[in-house]
């Protein structure tokens, strides 16, 4: 048995490391947005391009998201926990062989009938743009195969509490399509930007693949056995895992298709504001719940339960601590963060003013969609991928009818798409956090909601010194400069920082302990890799 303060020590470890390498991969995934709008702009072109990328993404959300995390890694853990290794790889060399080939099949049927699955993703694009977007996604589906391997073997080498490589993927991704905007744009315009994407899932792949290699020697190359029983427990939890766990992208596609119907450069709008919110949502949210997954699998193959509860309401405890003042900080902040990040060369004034409106309206469910993601994990840990999915399906009527309703009956324009995914993201949470409590029993409803109220009450607090410290800021320094937009920004953020982090340790909160052990266990493994 494990207790609980051995659990959070190796979350802590873990965190640690994923939280550090997302962040670095952010930060390019930033760079790669301001690259993409220094040299393309808010235009019509780049709406075509970002619209090419929502089956790739989904496939992704489908593939990595769902069968492997889902499905995969808890199958594939408990094997490793009962210590039969020679059982897990016979399952892991089935699963990949059979993966490998539907990849390939999905890829090749995606470039032949991209001109009848284009609508689906930009039903207002015509002639030319239609024509562009038909080519892009042509030249992007390649990267799926390549995304689905490298997410293959990120479940491998989590299983084994190998969190690093992983992480780096992302890195080798994002720099890739920085060098192809820059380099290759100027001479290929945004098409360029598809072929960098391609290299770029590759070089994510290569990276992990020796590792992974090294510890699949058991591997059977050819085996596909379709009727061993942990195959059939995989595809078992991978076809609801498909569906619920691909809900926001296509709540995401629902929201792209209106506003592709919408004034020019909609799309560009709300794409750049959700990858803004992703910023705390993946270091945060996603960087805890991938290091959090493989102990709460651990404690379900054992039938650990009080653990595995113990586990998942710190974890949540935990994302919400830093998730509330985030979407604070960002709402309060969203023009100077968008003009500090985004506001250069074809990227206007006018631009930063209509993706902070956007902005505003993503950071409304900040929390929420991370919520989703520890919740999400604790399901498949369970093996239940049945709830999620009922649960998406009412998600995916609920985001289209908010969506319609804001649109005709409010003038929130676009920003009202966004709101939509919001107010969905909070509905199916504390949908799924109800059912999970009838499933489990109690899961510390009481100190999940005293998180909150504490972390809220100082958020709100934090709110105002933030919004007049870059007020304040906007007066001394010169915003037409680089410099002066960093130090606004940054200055106001120190100061939220200043004000959220002391208040929560006057309230006496329990969350701020363990952020500060993920930041030590960081600096601990960086000294002893030097």
């Amino acid at each position: 048995m494990h207790d609980g303060s051995s659990s959070t020590q190796r979350v802590a470890r873990a965190a640690g490391i994923v939280m550090f390498a997302i962040f670095l991969s952010r930060i390019l995934g930033f760079i790669r947005e301001r690259a993409i709008a220094t040299v393309f702009g808010r235009t019509g072109a780049t709406d075509v391009f970002f619209a090419a990328f929502a089956i790739p993404d989904l496939m992704y959300q489908l593939l990595v998201g769902g069968v492997i995390s889902s499905a995969f890694i808890p199958v594939f853990t408990q094997y490793l926990a009962r210590d039969d290794e020679k059982q897990a790889w016979y399952v892991a060399s089935s699963f990949i062989n059979l993966v490998a080939i539907l990849l390939i099949s999905f890829t090749l049927l995606g470039i032949v009938f991209a001109p009848v699955v284009a609508p689906l993703v930009g039903i207002g694009f015509v002639g030319e743009q239609r024509d562009l977007l038909v080519n892009l996604m042509r030249i992007t589906f390649p990267a799926v195969f390549f995304t689905a391997l490298s997410g293959i073997s990120m479940g491998v080498l989590n299983s084994y509490q190998k969190f690093t490589l992983p992480a780096v993927g992302p890195l080798v991704y994002n720099s890739a399509q920085i060098l192809s905007a820059y380099l290759v744009g100027p001479l290929l315009g945004i098409v360029g930007m598809a072929y960098g994407t391609v290299v770029g899932a590759f070089g994510s792949f290569l990276i992990q693949l020796p590792l992974a290699t090294r510890l699949g020697r058991p591997y059977y190359r050819g085996l596909i056995d379709l009727k061993h029983p942990g195959i059939r427990r995989i595809i078992k939890l991978m076809i609801p895992a498909i569906i619920g766990l691909s809900i926001a992208q296509i709540n995401m596609i629902v929201g792209q298709n209106l506003a592709s119907l919408l004034q020019t450069g909609s799309i560009v709008a709300l794409r750049i504001a959700n990858r803004l919110i992703n910023f705390p949502l993946g270091i945060f949210a996603m960087g805890l719940s991938t290091a959090i997954f493989p102990t709460l699998a651990t404690h379900a193959a054992r039938k650990e339960m009080t653990e595995l509860k113990q586990t998942f309401a710190f974890g949540l405890r935990v994302v919400f601590y830093i998730t509330l003042p985030s979407a604070v900080g960002m709402a309060v902040l969203r023009v100077p963060i968008v003009r500090l990040l985004f506001e250069t060369g074809e990227f206007t004034s006018h631009d930063t003013e209509v993706t902070a409106y956007a902005l505003l309206f993503y950071a409304a469910g900040l929390f929420a969609q991370s919520g989703l993601q520890i919740i999400t994990r604790v399901y498949y840990s369970l093996q239940d991928t049945i709830t999620p999915v009922k649960v998406g399906f009412a998600a995916v009527a609920v985001n289209f009818v908010i969506s319609l309703a804001l649109l005709k009956w409010t003038s929130l324009d676009f920003g009202g798409l966004a709101l939509a995914f919001s107010l969905t993201s909070l509905i199916q949470m504390l949908i799924l956090i109800w059912a999970l409590r009838r499933k489990i029993g109690t899961i510390g409803g009481r100190r999940i909601l005293n998180t909150v109220a504490r972390a809220a009450a100082a958020s709100a607090v934090m709110a105002p010194c933030t919004y007049y410290a870059a007020v304040l800021a906007a007066r001394y320094v010169n915003l037409a400069s680089g410099t002066g937009r960093l130090v606004q920004t940054f200055s106001a953020i120190a100061v939220g920082i200043g004000v959220y982090l002391p208040l929560s340790l006057i309230l006496k909160m329990e969350e701020p302990v363990f952020v500060f052990n993920v930041i030590k266990q960081r600096f601990k493994a960086k000294g002893r890799a030097s």
